[in-house]
Formats: C-alpha cells, sequence, structure tokens
C-alpha cells in the first residue's frame, strides 16, 4: 500500500528540478558543479536541497570542505532521481517511436559471454525486423551494470544480480551457466602434459579479473583448496583484445568460457590445456526491472533476445 506521505511528497513538494539537481549532485560531488549542469544558481541550488532534506527529514548530503558526500539516504534519492528522469525521457523516446512507427534506441548492458554470440544474433534478427531501432550495447562487469540499470540508465542486462538489496527491484530469467576452461596459446608447453594438475599452474604467468570478482575468488579458491599460494606473474585486466594479444605473444594462462575464444580455438591460434579447473559461474540471465514498461524498441529487442536464447528462431 502507497504511503499517503509519500504521495502528498511527490504531488505538492517534489518538482523536476529537485530531481534533475540530485542526479547532478550524485555525478558532481558540488553544489556549485551541480547548479551549472542544472542552470541553476548555486544559492537557489542550495535552497532546493535544503527544502529537499527539511521535507524528508533527513540529511542527504554532507557538507564537506571541497564539496559535498551524499549519505546513504542521499544515495537513495539519487538512483531513484535519476531512474524518474531516465523512465520521463524513455517515455518521449516511447511517443515518438509510435508517432514514427518501430524506431528508437535499446540500450542494453552485458557480461563478456554473451557478448560474443547471443547478443550479436539478436542483434542481426532485430535489424532485419527493425531496422531502424539503434542498439545500444554496453560489456562490462554485472554489478555495475546492474547499477546502471537500477538507475535507469540501461533497459536490460544480460548478467547476474550480485546485491542482495537489489533483487526485490529486479527481475531475473536464467539463461545459460558458464564453465570456464584454462585457454593458452597453440604449442603452450602445458598444451601436451599428461595428468596435468593445479600443482603444474602455481608457477605460470596468469591473466586474472579484478580482485572482488566472482571468477577471481574462483581462481583463489582453486589454488588455496590445494594448498597452494596464488600466483605471482600475472597481469591484470578483463579486456580481451589485450587478452588475446597476450597469449598469442606469450605462455600466459586465462580462464575463459571456450565460447569467448571458440574463433581463435577453431583457427588453432589458442588452445584449451587438458585439465578441467572446475571453474563453473552462477547462471547468467536476462535482468529487468519490475513493473517497469519497456518502449517498443527495447521489448522488440528483449523478445528476440529469448528467441535466440531459446532456439526459436523464424
Amino acid at each position: 500500500m502507497t504511503d499517503p506521505r509519500s504521495d502528498r511528497f511527490i504531488r505538492s513538494r517534489l518538482k523536476t528540478r529537485h530531481l534533475v539537481l540530485l542526479k547532478e549532485l550524485g555525478q558532481h560531488q558540488s553544489i556549485l558543479r551541480a547548479a551549472e549542469a542544472a542552470n541553476l544558481t548555486q544559492p537557489a541550488a542550495s535552497k532546493l536541497l535544503s527544502e529537499l532534506e527539511e521535507t524528508l527529514g533527513v540529511t542527504l548530503f554532507e557538507r564537506l570542505p571541497r564539496g559535498v558526500s551524499p549519505t546513504w539516504y542521499g544515495e537513495v534519492m539519487i538512483r531513484r532521481a535519476s531512474a524518474a528522469l531516465a523512465e520521463m525521457s524513455l517515455a518521449h523516446q516511447e511517443v515518438m517511436e509510435l508517432l514514427s512507427g518501430m524506431s528508437g534506441r535499446v540500450s542494453i548492458g552485458t557480461v563478456l559471454t554473451p557478448a560474443t554470440s547471443l547478443l550479436p544474433q539478436a542483434v542481426r534478427m532485430l535489424k532485419a525486423r527493425h531496422e531502424r531501432v539503434h542498439v545500444a550495447i554496453e560489456v562490462d562487469a554485472s554489478k555495475p551494470l546492474v547499477e546502471r540499470l537500477r538507475a535507469g540508465q540501461l533497459d536490460f542486462v544480460v548478467g547476474r544480480i550480485l546485491d542482495h538489496e537489489a533483487v526485490g527491484e529486479l527481475s531475473f530469467e536464467p539463461l545459460a551457466d558458464e564453465p570456464h576452461r584454462l585457454i593458452a596459446r597453440a604449442g603452450h608447453p602445458l598444451c601436451g602434459r599428461e595428468g596435468l594438475a593445479v600443482v603444474d599452474l602455481a608457477d605460470e604467468g596468469w591473466i586474472l579479473p579484478p580482485a572482488g570478482s566472482i571468477l577471481r575468488d574462483r581462481i583463489t579458491a582453486m589454488f588455496v583448496s590445494h594448498g597452494l599460494d596464488l600466483p605471482h606473474k600475472t597481469v591484470e585486466t578483463t579486456a580481451l583484445p589485450l587478452t588475446l594479444a597476450l597469449l598469442v605473444q606469450s605462455d600466459m594462462i586465462v580462464a575463459l568460457p571456450e565460447a569467448v575464444v571458440r574463433a581463435q580455438l577453431d583457427a588453432g591460434t589458442l588452445a584449451v590445456l587438458p585439465i578441467d579447473p572446475g571453474l563453473r559461474l552462477d547462471a547468467y540471465g536476462i535482468v529487468t526491472r519490475r513493473q517497469h514498461t519497456l518502449s517498443p524498441g527495447a521489448q522488440a529487442m528483449l523478445d528476440v533476445l529469448r528467441e535466440v536464447a531459446s532456439g526459436r528462431q523464424d
């Protein structure tokens, strides 16, 4: 049930300029720069912020010697304000689409594996049906992508929900899990090693994902569970072009799904090492915002993505 106090706040006190200011404060962390971005004077911006804090009865931003920093309440309001403004932008876009036929824009976030096969197939199918729909695809880790989704900056994400606090806001449709194999250049000294074991990998050079990522934790657990120290000859990157170049030009190893490097495996430039490292990530899937209606273009893209994922291609 909607809190009547919230309804009164939205109808009588909250204005679009409050939302714009919140969004810009979240981006610039400075009342002066946020005011300039929102086409306000600094005194006007300070007054709007004070109005919001007085109405809500909480401190939204800590005033610091150089700028401001959002409190937990401020973080909530920034995210919700950004989402509200994004919704209004999408509403305008949807009206324009309805006036001109199926066109518009769809913004998608995806983790690496579906970006190499699933998304390209879906985009080709969408363009065959609705060539005027503009598709923007951002490849990143699940956590930042889901944050952008919650802020209304993406229409949907192909990834994972890692923040339990976001579960109530989001829906998840699982698509596939993501087993990883150990990849190296063709002719790597370990390619022909019989009985290759984890202990043989500890002194090799490794290309690793960032600390704190699921895969990095799984790789760490693989070595620790065998009583081994972590490799010390490492490069940290998730950039696929750099990873491929390092693999081909050195004896480094990386853990990747085979689908990501299928072309290189088929061409014989890379090879899968003869060991199953047991590195499996949780299933990735389609992440959407609950109680959010997609624009026609975004809905068309989502429908096509589901078709490709289920194998029902016309």
